[in-house]
């Protein structure tokens, strides 16, 4: 029997592991690609004991499911990529990888070998890298009106959360935004309790003690502790004897003298990563300190920053006066907000400004849902500001994808049915808007590209609302060009590996015998 006569059944096995792999991508997918779009709808999911998530964010999506196929988990690393570089555009991201998967699967099982397809998609993917970056227009300045609604797309087309975020840009600054280690995403915090608000500060979620008793502290001192405040501990056994009482008896009274030096200095808040020694807490509360242990690194880190402290270890206490004084941040003003729970400090040393957007709402499920849109919207404004805009709904992939189409026909080789892969998973995007729209793909995305063609520009698609050819620029329907091209390089680095898996083979136990 030839080659080309081989039963079905050999060919169903010999691409059983891709079309396993496959169809486990396909069913993730589908789980997210409906939130796609401005008539995407959300999810709701549902915890072990009936906790509730409402969202269409592809991450939270992603990250809450229960994935058991090892080849699915991969769609996971899609999006957290992707959330991690720049905080947007993963649910578009895990639909092209889902994409580029089917459409390279379907060149596979045509008899184009595995490494052709994947050559050709990675070098089809190189080439709509650049030809997005091409069409990307610069953002110069923050009041660009594109870079607003960049915002607006990326916040759920949310007024509120569009304006918080662009106030929040203007506090830090274009210079500082272009920064990639500065994410103001991270600034984003819910609280239900609150509205939505841009605090120029920072807003301590640990509680200090004594919280109904704080003071008010204006120009106030910060000593910064990676430790406990209290004094040095002996062994039990060393206490036993005459010197080692002395010398416990010494320890408390310079730890006494040190606390004494820190109220000298002006010290008003002290920020502990660990706990405090009663004598201390005493001490402080007598003296006016406001005190708040258990802070977390990350916070620690952020307001040393800002106050310009420089985080000590206990025995750095020891210290004479003016090294100690040298070593303490500045807070122009600290206090505890009552209604938030939380302690708000402002007014540090240094040049840059520090914000925080404060995302409010009535239930603990919308507020955490707000606050992901706040997120998105902010890492949109800085991927925006760092790459430029690119139009939206997939127009610009459209484009791209023709160009591509084109492109093949110069290339020699099966190589070419992987750039043909990657040009029809780059139209994946805009026809899953129009069909969550409830328009025919196929039909509105040819009178699109005709009038891509007719006019010359990418920038032509179809209004989700009225299903008429518009300029999506005029209408500031924009994303960030990272947001697109970075997605695009994750879901082809899944898809690669996913293509070239030809067996699935389970592993023994590590503590299984031989």
């Amino acid at each position: 029997m030839s080659q080309g006569q081989q039963p079905v059944s050999e060919g169903e096995e010999r691409y059983a592991a891709l079309l396993n792999n496959s169809n486990a991508v396909r069913a993730v997918t589908s789980a997210v690609e409906g939130t796609l779009g401005p008539k995407g709808l959300d999810v709701m999911l549902v915890g072990d004991r009936g906790e509730v998530i409402i969202t269409n964010d592809g991450v939270t999506i992603l990250d809450k499911m229960d994935i058991g196929h090892p080849a699915a988990r991969l769609l996971i690393q899609v999006a957290r990529s992707q959330q991690k570089k720049v905080g947007d555009g993963t649910t578009t991201a895990t639909v092209l990888a889902g994409a580029l998967v089917q459409e390279g699967v379907s060149q596979i099982v045509k008899g184009v070998p595995a490494s052709k397809v994947v050559t050709g998609m990675q070098q089809g993917i190189r080439l709509a890298v650049e030809s997005l970056k091409s069409r990307a227009r610069e953002i110069s300045d923050l009041d660009d009106p594109l870079l607003a609604k960049a915002v607006y797309v990326a916040g759920r087309e949310r007024e509120d959360i569009a304006r918080l975020v662009m106030e929040a840009a203007s506090v830090i600054g274009i210079r500082k935004l272009k920064d990639p280690a500065y994410q103001l995403a991270d600034a984003v915090t819910a609280h239900e309790k609150g509205n939505n608000e841009v605090f120029e500060g920072i807003l301590l979620k640990q509680t200090p003690l004594h919280p109904h008793d704080t003071p008010d502290l204006a120009d106030t001192r910060i000593l910064v502790l990676h430790d406990a405040l209290e004094p040095e501990t002996l062994d039990e056994e060393v206490l036993t004897t005459e010197a080692g009482f002395a010398r416990y008896m010494e320890l408390r009274e310079r730890f006494a003298r040190d606390l004494h030096m820190l109220a000298d200095l002006g010290v008003g808040l002290v920020l502990l990563e660990k706990g405090i020694h009663p004598d201390a807490e005493q001490f402080c509360m007598d003296h006016g300190m406001m005190v708040i242990p258990r802070v977390s690194r990350k916070d620690i880190a952020r307001v040393s920053m800002m106050t310009g402290a420089v985080p000590l270890r206990r025995t750095a206490l020891h210290k004479d006066r003016e090294s100690l004084d040298r070593l303490l941040g500045y807070a122009r003003r600290t206090y505890y907000d009552e209604l938030l729970e939380r302690v708000r400090i402002s007014g540090g040393p240094k040049a840059d400004p520090f914000v925080t957007l404060i995302v409010g709402a009535s239930t603990a499920e919308v507020v955490g849902e707000s606050a992901r849109i706040a997120a998105d919207a902010a890492s949109a404004l800085q991927a925006a500001i760092s790459g430029g805009i690119l139009p939206g709904g997939g127009t610009a992939e459209l484009a791209v994808s023709y160009e591509l189409e084109r492109q093949r026909e110069t290339v020699k080789g099966m190589e070419a049915f992987g750039i043909a892969a990657v040009a029809a998973a780059l139209r994946k995007p805009m026809s899953q808007i129009l069909l969550n729209a409830g328009y025919n793909p196929l039909e509105k995305m040819e009178e699109a590209r005709a009038a891509q063609i007719a006019e010359g520009s990418d920038g032509i698609g179809i209004d989700c609302d009225s299903g008429m050819v518009i300029r999506y620029e005029e209408k500031g329907i924009v994303d960030p060009a990272l947001v697109k091209i970075h997605g695009l390089q994750t879901a082809g680095e899944v898809a690669a590996a996913v293509l070239r898996i030809h067996n699935v083979i389970k592993m023994r136990s590590a503590s299984g015998n031989d």
